[in-house]
């Protein structure tokens, strides 16, 4: 598969590091977006100041109001806004990388599956990992995992996102990745509300241990592979998002540990949180972390009362 120029729908603050990434492996990037003084200003400065300040961003990278099919596309926009951006690209074919990390609130549905609804003639890729924007698009060493369905069409995707700061490793396991991408998001909320209430260091190894276990009995029942968990898109993607403060899911957390009013700009996992609780619900799968979630984004249950709760379950076998 040759792929020598790619699409990015979405200038924002990832869509612009992943135009940065696909750059720096040599493609010719077009970088779609809606805010023309952004546009403007990637076109004649070559730095998107909104989103990465700053930032030198590489001439190669082209902005415009209109999408033009190429080898590849890429979309980076918010999970919820998924549906609307694939309506809005006429005759969208060929290989597409979802990046973003969410569940559809209403319908359940994953990134790839909203994607096969909307434009059937594509070939779904996603791409997660433990990755920040600002690191991506300043060339620090990013690792991240790229799965698709074909093993040697995903490696050709892979290779040609690959640069000198910038790893896709290939994988296979499409479903599960997308999963382990979607959740952490809500692990995430939770382990920012156990350092926002001051719970200790302690609580929150614990919180990542057993979102690692509940994410160990999800992914399966729904066709996806425990073992994902143990790469970039599970343990790694996991162990950043509820441990640094550059995630907003994670300082999204802080502020509902500490009692504060939620942010005006809500993290993806406030969304995702009730839509993986109906989907663990009706798979049978015992998820307490993420219900403890929804409590707390309820607004009605101290996280005190939410982690006496967790800590009063009956005792059982780790293994």
């Amino acid at each position: 598969m040759a792929i020598e120029r790619v699409t990015v729908v979405g200038a924002g603050e990832w869509g612009t590091a992943l135009a940065q990434a696909a750059a720096m492996a040599g493609r010719d990037v077009l970088l779609v977006g809606r805010d023309a003084a952004v546009l403007d200003d990637i076109n004649r400065n070559h730095r998107n100041s909104r989103h990465l300040g700053a930032q030198i961003l590489s001439s190669s990278i082209m902005a415009s109001t209109l999408f033009f099919s190429s080898d590849l596309t890429i979309l980076a926009v918010p999970a919820q806004a998924t549906r609307a951006a694939l309506a809005g690209l006429a005759d969208l074919a060929g290989p597409v990388i979802l990046t973003a990390k969410g569940l559809e609130d209403g319908t359940l549905k994953r990134q790839s599956e909203i994607l096969a609804e909307v434009a059937p003639g594509t070939v779904p890729y996603v791409l997660s990992g433990p990755s920040f924007a600002v690191d991506v698009a300043a060339g620090r060493p990013t690792a991240v995992t790229l799965a698709g369905d074909d093993d040697v069409a995903t490696e050709d995707v892979a290779a040609a996102l690959a640069g000198p700061s910038f790893r896709p490793y290939a994988a296979g396991d499409r479903v599960g990745v997308e999963l382990a991408g979607a959740l952490k998001n809500v692990y995430a909320l939770a382990a920012g509300a156990v350092d926002g209430a001051r719970l200790g260091a302690s609580a929150r190894a614990a919180l990542i241990a057993r979102a690692f276990a509940e994410l160990s009995r999800i992914l399966p029942a729904f066709g996806g592979k425990a073992e994902t968990l143990t790469g970039l898109a599970g343990l790694g993607d996991l162990t950043l998002s509820c441990t640094s403060t550059q995630s907003r899911n994670y300082r999204h957390g802080v502020a509902l540990g500490r009692g504060e009013a939620m942010p005006a700009d809500l993290a993806e996992g406030v969304f995702t949180a009730p839509v993986a609780q109906r989907l663990a619900q009706q798979a049978g799968v015992d998820a307490p972390l993420i219900d403890a979630v929804n409590l707390l984004l309820g607004g009605t249950v101290s996280i005190e009362t939410i982690v006496a709760g967790l800590m009063s379950r009956p005792l059982k076998r780790e293994d």
